[in-house]
């Protein structure tokens, strides 16, 4: 259940990155950039570590891997990042980011 759970998991992380890439200061912050690379990285040792579980996931799990898989690897991430918070730009509350505390989600499962 744990390895369905992870699966799941990174599968929601693809969403947030696909709605926060439309995100005006989302999409330019190095904080995007850093956690779609940790996410990426992420995936690929969950599919290193569970190889031959991943064989046996049904084929709904499976095909949200596979979707996972493929879409953090096309995902664009910004050309040129920048700390949004520390320009100024992104007026969230000190200690807050969506795409970080989506991630630290993840990482909890």
């Amino acid at each position: 259940m744990e390895l369905l759970n992870q699966v799941r998991g990174h599968h929601f992380m693809l969403g947030v990155f696909k709605n926060q890439q439309q995100d005006p200061y989302c999409s330019a912050c190095s904080a995007f950039a850093n956690t779609l690379k940790a996410a990426r990285e992420s995936v690929a040792k969950l599919e290193a570590e569970h190889s031959d579980a991943f064989k046996a996931l049904s084929p709904e799990y499976g095909s949200m891997m596979a979707e996972t898989r493929t879409g953090l690897s096309i995902l664009q991430g910004p050309a040129d990042p920048s700390g949004q918070k520390r320009a100024g730009n992104c007026k969230l509350p000190q200690g807050v980011c969506f795409i970080k505390a989506s991630f630290a989600l993840v990482q909890q499962i």
